[in-house]
């Protein structure tokens, strides 16, 4: 087999081996994207939960204030009905009177109403707390696991790009840019077997004089249909 030709193959697969960690990170990060999903909902558990019953108690401070204002209001009246010499004014403070307590006894319901959506609320908002409290130690905890998986990929990686390098040096330049430039396109495919007088590329068949240069092996030869870069694999060689 031509020497060039042997040696992108080589390189093919070290590119292919390269590339196949990337997956592997990509799942790693995910895992982690998957709890982070799960700690943000919780947390936007907690801060709608926290923001319903801080609204909730401005409300029942508000109406509070109210009902301090009608007291006032109404033991008010009481010194008025002393003073009040006729039958229109007797009656005109009776519906005041009647009118701000109206408001105290709608006051007083909302005020109960309110309490009793913010005890439930509340209960909410300590499972809410409590379900934060465990995503965020799992996430410390699968981010540690992610960052040893992370880094002995990287270490793999690492070292596969150790021996790119050393092999890349030895390929002749004309030779290793004609391979990147098909790499540009191709990727991990530019560089692949022929099977049953077909293009592992595109999967194309070979016509008969392109089939046996590539069994020859003597130059590197291009799939006439992808321009790919083919060889013939040992096992089929051997029998």
């Amino acid at each position: 087999m031509n020497k060039h030709l042997q040696e992108l193959i080589e390189l093919s697969k070290i590119d292919k081996a390269i590339d196949s960690y990337n997956p592997q990170l990509e799942a790693a990060d995910k895992k982690v994207a998957k709890v982070q999903k799960k700690l943000d909902a919780a947390q936007s558990e907690v801060d709608a939960l926290t923001s319903a019953i801080e609204d909730n108690e401005e409300k029942i401070k508000a109406f509070n204030e109210q009902l301090t204002f009608l007291n006032e209001q109404l033991a008010s009246n009481v010194k008025k009905s002393k003073e009040i010499s006729t039958e229109k004014e007797m009656k005109a403070l009776s519906l005041e009177e009647d009118i701000a307590k109206e408001k105290m006894t709608f006051a007083n319901e909302e005020i109960e109403r309110l309490q009793a959506i913010n005890e439930t609320k509340k209960e909410l908002l300590a499972e809410a707390e409590a379900k934060v409290k465990l995503l965020t130690a799992e996430l410390s905890e699968i981010n540690s696991e992610v960052s040893l998986e992370k880094a002995e990929i990287e270490k793999s990686k690492s070292d596969l790009f150790i021996q790119r390098e050393e092999l890349s040096r030895n390929i002749e330049q004309k030779v290793l840019s004609f391979y990147e430039k098909i790499r540009i396109w191709a990727g991990n495919t530019a560089v692949v077997p022929v099977k049953k007088q077909a293009c592992y590329g595109c999967f194309m068949k070979l016509n008969d004089k392109s089939y046996a240069e590539v069994i020859r092996g003597d130059e590197i030869v291009n799939c006439p249909h992808c321009g790919r870069i083919l060889y013939i694999e040992k096992v089929t060689e051997e029998a």
